[in-house]
C-alpha cells in the first residue's frame, strides 16, 4: 500500500473510535451510534478471520446511520492487495485496532468541542504521509500554514456583508474554507 493511503484506513478508524467515546449512549449526539457499529464491536472483531469484511459492514452501518456514506467508508478493510489475506490481514488489522485502544486515546472526557480534532490529525497524517512518499506536502493538501495565512489575508472577520462567499478553486479537502470560517 502507498504511504498516502495509510491515512484513509487510520482516519476511519480513529473517527470511529471518537465518535463512540463521545456520543455512544448520548441519545442527542453529534453522531448516531446504531448498534453493533461502535469501537468495542470494533474490537471484538480482532481475531476474527473474517475481519475486513465485518469492519467494512460495521464502518457501512455508521456511515448509513449518519449520511455519511461515501465520506467514511472509502476505505476498504477486507482488501487483499493493500491488507493481505488470510493470516496476514488478520493480524494487521487487529494490530491496527489494538493501537486504537491504548487509554490515551480515551475521547470520552475530551471538552475540546470546537476543535478539529480529526481535521488535526488529518493533516498531521498528510503531513507525515507527504514526506515519506517523498513528495511535498503541497501536492497532497494546502498545509494549514498556507490556510492561515489566505485566511487572514482576505480579512473575512471585518466583512461586514451577511450573503458573502469565499471561493477557492483548488478546494480540496476544504482545508482554506475552514480556516476562513474560524
Amino acid at each position: 500500500m502507498d504511504a498516502s493511503q495509510y491515512k484513509d484506513y487510520i482516519l476511519t478508524l480513529l473517527f470511529v473510535k471518537y465518535v463512540s467515546d463521545k456520543y455512544k449512549d448520548d441519545p442527542y449526539g453529534a453522531i448516531a451510534i446504531p448498534k453493533g457499529a461502535n469501537f468495542e464491536d470494533l474490537v471484538a472483531l480482532k481475531g476474527n478471520k473474517n475481519i475486513g469484511e465485518e469492519i467494512d459492514k460495521l464502518i457501512a452501518k455508521l456511515a448509513e446511520a449518519n449520511n455519511l456514506t461515501g465520506i467514511i467508508n472509502n476505505a476498504h478493510f477486507n482488501d487483499e492487495s493493500k491488507i493481505g489475506k488470510g493470516d496476514e490481514m488478520v493480524d494487521k488489522l487487529t494490530g491496527l485496532i489494538a493501537i486504537f485502544q491504548k487509554p490515551e486515546l480515551d475521547f470520552k472526557n475530551n471538552k475540546a468541542e470546537y476543535d478539529d480534532l480529526i481535521g488535526d490529525a488529518y493533516e498531521y497524517l498528510m503531513r507525515n504521509f507527504a514526506t515519506a512518499s517523498g513528495k511535498s506536502k503541497g501536492q497532497f493538501y494546502t498545509p494549514a500554514e498556507v490556510s492561515r495565512i489566505l485566511a487572514k489575508v482576505i480579512d473575512i472577520s471585518n466583512c461586514t456583508d451577511k450573503n458573502a462567499t469565499i471561493y477557492d478553486p483548488a478546494c480540496g479537502l476544504g482545508s482554506l474554507l475552514i480556516r476562513a470560517a474560524k
